[in-house]
C-alpha cells in the first residue's frame, strides 16, 4: 500500500510540476516509492528489498502507469491521494525503525533510518526534479515531524522490552494522525526567526 501511494503522489508531483514523458512519470514514480527502503537497506549493509522481491518494482509501476494514464482525474483526488501518502509515510517510517532495531542499531540510528525511509524517495525525487523537497520545505504541513514522532515512538517503546507487533501498529497510527491533522489545519513546523512570510 505504501508503496503504490508514494508512485502514485511521486508520478502526479512530476506531472505537475515538470514536462515529464512516460519513462519520467516511471522513473520518478519509481524512485518515490522505493527510494527511502533502498537507502535505509544499503546504510543497514544488506541488499535492497526491491532487488530481492519482484512485487515491489511491480507494485511501484503499477501506481505510476495508473498515474500515467488517469493524472486528469486523479488530479481532482488530490485530498484522496494526500491520505494515502499519510499512510505511506507511516507505514514506511515504522517499516524502517523496527529493521535498523532488528539490526542492532541504537536508538538515534533508528529513529533516523525510519525517517529516511519514509521522506528518502520524496527527497529524490523532488532533487530531480530540481526544487527544494518537500521534506525541508517551509509549507510541508509537517512532514518530518510526523515521521520522527513515529519513529521515535516505536524506538522508546522498543527499550522498554516490549514486543514490536503492537507498537508498530500505534507509533504509524500516530505519525499518521499527525500528518493528518497538520493537512486539515495547514500546521507548519517554525520558520526562522525575521525570515519573510510565505
Amino acid at each position: 500500500m505504501g508503496i503504490f501511494a508514494f508512485a502514485l503522489d511521486g508520478s502526479l508531483t512530476a506531472i505537475r510540476t515538470a514536462r515529464v514523458d512516460i519513462v519520467g512519470v516511471m522513473a520518478l514514480g519509481t524512485v518515490t516509492a522505493i527510494g527511502g527502503g533502498i537507502i535505509r537497506d544499503v546504510l543497514l549493509g544488506e541488499t535492497p528489498a526491491t532487488f530481492q522481491d519482484w512485487r515491489y518494482l511491480v507494485t511501484a509501476l503499477a501506481g505510476c502507469t495508473l498515474a500515467f494514464f488517469l493524472s486528469r482525474q486523479l488530479t481532482h483526488l488530490s485530498k484522496p491521494i494526500l491520505v494515502f501518502d499519510a499512510a505511506g509515510l507511516s507505514l514506511f517510517v515504522v517499516i524502517g525503525a523496527t529493521k535498523a532495531l532488528e539490526f542492532g542499531f541504537g536508538p538515534l540510528q533508528a529513529v533516523i533510518l525510519g525517517v529516511i525511509t519514509g521522506v528518502g524517495g520524496g527527497t529524490i525525487r523532488d532533487v530531480l526534479l530540481n526544487r527544494v523537497p518537500t521534506v525541508l520545505s517551509a509549507n510541508s504541513h509537517l512532514y518530518a515531524i510526523p515521521a520522527m514522532i513515529g519513529a521515535g515512538f516505536v524506538v522508546l517503546v522498543d527499550l522498554t522490552g516490549f514486543g514490536p507487533g503492537w507498537i508498530a501498529v500505534i507509533g504509524a497510527l500516530l505519525c499518521f494522525t499527525i500528518r493528518i491533522l497538520a493537512l486539515v489545519y495547514r500546521w507548519n513546523a517554525p520558520n526562522p526567526p525575521g525570515a519573510p512570510p510565505l
